[in-house]
């Protein structure tokens, strides 16, 4: 995906390290992205967060907070309220280049950063918050058996993560006096709640707070199964694509001609630029994202082009099914639909005319579910193979190519 980096500086002068990452054309809308306690901007939470949000046409800016990756700064110096400045430098930043956010994005004390920052960033109209504590005094949990040497020492240094961070005893007085419950009555924005119920470092508890505190239009969305990072490709993706949907109500933003729906008998497909094989497919309002796999020198974000085909082939044959069966009133409870593409030799194929080299073969399984006899179960077999994407497969095609004029 196209990226800009570059620095800005913060209330203290201090530069801060900054990338923007770019969707294909020009952007539907800006987001200002916060990153966790002690993380940076190229955690894997953020950056796959982002790829998914240029992907769907919304740009996203991703900092170092002072102190933390490529960016200026003593990391012991640093409070609450300086990440809550950083992030408002940031916003100026934007605006001055005719880019001021109106989406903002925080995970984990990003996310009560990015709440604490909001009433100072007027041009946001919806604000988004992953696994984020209701207290940002909640983030003391991570080194509570030194909070009383800190206090008493006045700074300490402590192991989190794995790395070495120090903490002053200005911190936790800092941190100690925020107002978030005020900021969150009062945010005057559209609120967009992520949280895990397993998540093991910030309960769900604190989502419920937020949710509670916060005024309408405000909506949760539970990420089960998900960790604290996000370590999973998956569950970030799927953050990606409920806050580019959810946004659409709020942000008001112009289509780009490059971004208006297909027409509901054409898919467009478009590079991203994002590694060497990523591609945006458009089916009217539907966006699907298609990739390699890492072997093959993709980096695996989305379905293979052949794995797109046998999802067609399959989602066709559970339809057509369905149709059969519901006009002729078979006990058809459920259809699954498994295939496999694969290349074999012609001579291995009884019923192919192709004798010589090797040709394309797909094996499809039908999972059949439901009170079904013997003939009807024959007959549903017989029905999948005039599917109509079985047919288009299996009959001549004539594909014409021309360059768009």
């Amino acid at each position: 995906m196209p990226a800009e980096r570059f620095d800005f500086p913060n209330a203290r002068g201090e530069r801060l390290s900054a990338l923007l990452d770019l969707p294909v054309g020009a952007p539907r809308a800006y987001a200002l992205f916060a990153h966790c306690f002690t993380c940076g901007k190229d955690i894997h939470a953020a950056k796959r967060i982002a790829a998914g949000l240029t992907a769907l046409g919304i740009a996203v800016l991703r900092f170092d907070f002072t102190g933390l990756g490529s960016s200026e700064g003593e990391f012991a110096n640093t409070t609450f309220s300086s990440n809550i400045g950083d992030l408002v430098a940031a916003a100026d930043h934007m605006r001055e280049q005719g880019r001021a956010p109106a989406l903002l994005i925080g995970h984990s004390l990003g996310g009560a950063a990015i709440l604490a920052a909001a009433e100072s960033i007027p041009e946001a109209r919806a604000v988004v918050t992953i696994a984020a504590p209701f207290d940002p005094a909640h983030v003391t949990h991570q080194f509570r058996e030194h909070v009383d040497t800190i206090r008493d020492a006045g700074e300490l240094e402590v192991s989190l993560g794995g790395r070495p961070f120090r903490i002053r005893r200005e911190f936790l007085d800092d941190i100690q006096t925020q107002k978030q419950v005020e900021r969150i009555k009062t945010l005057r924005k559209a609120l967009l709640v992520f949280h895990s119920p397993t998540d093991a470092t910030v309960g769900i508890e604190n989502a419920t707070a937020i949710f509670v505190a916060a005024r309408h239009p405000k909506s949760f969305v539970s990420l089960a199964g998900a960790d604290h990072l996000l370590s999973g490709k998956a569950d970030a993706a799927y953050v990606a694509n409920v806050v580019a949907a959810w946004a659409e109500r709020y942000l008001d933003v112009p289509i780009s001609p490059d971004q208006v729906e297909a027409s509901p008998d054409e898919v467009t497909v478009t590079e991203t630029r994002q590694g060497k094989f990523q591609q945006t497919i458009r089916a009217g309002r539907h966006v699907l994202t298609a990739d390699e796999p890492v072997a093959q020198g993709g980096a695996d974000s989305g379905p293979n082009p052949y794995d797109l085909v046998l999802a067609g082939l399959g989602a066709c044959t559970s339809m057509t099914l369905r149709l059969y069966a519901d006009g002729k009133g078979l006990p058809l409870e459920r259809v699954s639909v498994a295939l496999k593409h694969s290349r074999i030799h012609a001579a291995d194929c009884e019923n192919c005319e192709t004798k010589e080299g090797k040709v394309d073969r797909i094996d499809r399984v039908l999972t059949l579910t439901g009170n079904l006899d013997t003939d009807q179960r024959k007959r549903l077999l017989e029905i999948a193979d005039k599917c109509p994407v079985h047919r288009t497969l299996t009959s001549e095609i004539d594909i014409r190519t021309t360059e768009a004029g």
